[in-house]
C-alpha cells in the first residue's frame, strides 16, 4: 500500500511554520533583545537568520522536487551519502531528537494551561501526556484530517500573533520612541561577541524547523509545484512574524525593563491587557505551542517509517494503516517514545548535546546537492548551499566556542547509532540508494 498524497499547500506551509513559530516566539525575543540590547543589533539577527533560512529553503525545495518521498533528511542523506550516515540521523532523530522535542514542548505548555484553567496537581500532572496523546490519535486518524487540524491551528497562531502586533500599535500602547535611539546598546547589555554569538544560536533555533515539510513529501499533492512554494512561504511568514512581534514587545516594553523571560510574557499582556493579560498571553502561547507539537507528531514518524522501508529499521515501522492510510505504528512509536521522555525528565540535558549534530546533519543535507547525478540548474545554485552551509558551520563554531563538551558528547551519542544499527538489525543488508525524481 502506497502513501496517498493528501496534503495541500496550507498544510505543508503549517508544517513548515508550525515548529518554528512554537513557545519560543514569546521567549527568545526577549532574552536576545536584553543581551544584544539594541533594536538594530536585534533587527540584523533575526535577517541574518532569515537569510540563512531562505538559503536553506532553496536547497530543501530542489532535493524535495528531487526526492519525493517521505523522510526528507533521512532520504536526502541516504542518496548522497548511503546507509551507515542516514541510518545515523535516522537514529537520533527517531529516538532522541523528536521524543525530546516533543516532551519538551509538552512540559513547556502546562504552566499556561494552569494559568488559563487553574488545576488540581493530579490534573496538571497529565496535561503533557493527554497533549501528547490528542495529537497521536489526530494523526492516527488519518492524514487529510491531520493536515485540516493542523492548518487550522496554524491559521489561528498567525492570526493571534498578527493581532497582538495591531492590538499593540492601535490601542496606544506601542511607543515608537522605546526603539530609539535604534543602534545604541543599552547600559545592562552583555558584551558584544558573546551577546551576538549567542543572538545568532538563539535565533537559529527560534527559525528552527522550517524543514519539516521535506519529511511529509511523500503525502504532498503535486510535490514539485506545492514544496518549493511551503518552502519560501512559510521561511517568509516566519521571519515576518518574529520580525513585527519584536518590534511590538521593544515597543511596548522598552529594553531596558525586560527582566527575565518568563517575567516579559506577563510583563507585557498585563500592559496590553491589564488584569486578565496573564490569561490572554497563555492561550497564544497555548496556540503556538499546540501547532508545533501538530507540526512535529505529522513531521517525525516519517523518519522511522522511511528508515523501516528502506530496510534500515524494523519493517513493523514501515506498514501504513490498511484503512486510515497512515504510518500508524510509527507514530505510535514516537508517541511512546515522548512519553517515556516525560516519565524519565531531564531530557532537555540531551537535546543539548544533540544540537551541534543537528546542524551538521542540516550542512550534510543542503551538501547532496552537490553529489546529484543531474545537475541543479538555478539562478541561486551553487551560491545559496555554500551560503547555507557556511551558516550551519558558523552556527557549530559558535555552539563548540561556547560549550564545546556537550557538543562532543553530543557526536558520541550519534556515533552510538553504528553498533545500535548492527546490534538491531544483525541481518540487514544494503539497499540501493533512492533515485532521482522516484
Amino acid at each position: 500500500m502506497e502513501q496517498q498524497r493528501q496534503l495541500g499547500l496550507g498544510a505543508a506551509i503549517a508544517v513548515v511554520t508550525g515548529e518554528s513559530i512554537a513557545l519560543g516566539i514569546f521567549l527568545t525575543p526577549a532574552a536576545m533583545a536584553r543581551s544584544l540590547g539594541s533594536p538594530l543589533l536585534l533587527g540584523l539577527v533575526w535577517l541574518a537568520m532569515a537569510l540563512m533560512a531562505m538559503c536553506g529553503a532553496l536547497c530543501y525545495s530542489a532535493l524535495a522536487i528531487r526526492f519525493p518521498k517521505s523522510g526528507g533528511e533521512y532520504v536526502y542523506l541516504r542518496a548522497g551519502y548511503g546507509d551507515t550516515v542516514a541510518f545515523l540521523y535516522g537514529w537520533m532523530s527517531t529516538i532522541v531528537m523528536y521524543p525530546g522535542v516533543a516532551a519538551a514542548l509538552a512540559v513547556g505548555s502546562v504552566a499556561y494551561v494552569v494559568q488559563v484553567a487553574p488545576l488540581n496537581p493530579a490534573a496538571t500532572a497529565l496535561v503533557a501526556p493527554m497533549l501528547l496523546c490528542i495529537f497521536c490519535v489526530v494523526n492516527l486518524a488519518g492524514t487529510r484530517l491531520s493536515g485540516a487540524v493542523i492548518s487550522l491551528v496554524n491559521f489561528l497562531k498567525l492570526a493571534i500573533l498578527f493581532g497582538l502586533v495591531a492590538w499593540a500599535a492601535l490601542s496606544g500602547h506601542a511607543h515608537w520612541t522605546n526603539l530609539t535611539p535604534l543602534t545604541e546598546r543599552r547600559s545592562n547589555s552583555d558584551a558584544l561577541f558573546p551577546a551576538v554569538a549567542g543572538a545568532i544560536v538563539s535565533a537559529f533555533f527560534s527559525f528552527g524547523g522550517w524543514w519539516e515539510a521535506s519529511k511529509i513529501a511523500g503525502e504532498v499533492r503535486n510535490p514539485r509545484r506545492t514544496l518549493p512554494l511551503a518552502f519560501i512561504g512559510g521561511v517568509s511568514l516566519v521571519t515576518a512574524v518574529y520580525l513585527l512581534i519584536s518590534a511590538a514587545f521593544l515597543s511596548v516594553l522598552p529594553i531596558g525593563q525586560i527582566t527575565s523571560n518568563t517575567a516579559f510574557v506577563a510583563q507585557f499582556g498585563a500592559v496590553l491587557f491589564g488584569a486578565a493579560g496573564a490569561r490572554v498571553l497563555s492561550v497564544c502561547v497555548l496556540v503556538c505551542v499546540c501547532g508545533g507539537i501538530a507540526a512535529l507528531t505529522m513531521a517525525a514518524p516519517r523518519v522511522s517509517f522511511a528508515m523501516a522501508q528502506s530496510g534500515a529499521f524494523f519493517p513493523v515501522f514501515g506498514r501504513l494503516h490498511p484503512r486510515l492510510g497512515t504510518p500508524a505504528n510509527a507514530i505510535l512509536l514516537q508517541t511512546a517514545l515522548a512519553l517515556a521522555a516525560l516519565l524519565f525528565g531531564g531530557f532537555d540535558r540531551v537535546l543539548a548535546y544533540i544540537i551541534f549534530t543537528v546542524v551538521l546533519f542540516l550542512a550534510l543535507a543542503a551538501s547532496t546537492l552537490f553529489r546529484l547525478k543531474e545537475p541543479v540548474k538555478g539562478w541561486w545554485f551553487p551560491g545559496a548551499p555554500i551560503a547555507f552551509i557556511a551558516f550551519c558551520l558558523a552556527v557549530d563554531f559558535l555552539i563548540l566556542m561556547h560549550d564545546p563538551l556537550p557538543a562532543l558528547a553530543g557526536m558520541a551519542i550519534v556515533l552510538c547509532g553504528i553498533p545500535l544499527r548492527r546490534s538491531l538489525i544483525p541481518r540487514h543488508s544494503p539497499t540501493p540508494l533512492i533515485s532521482e525524481g522516484s
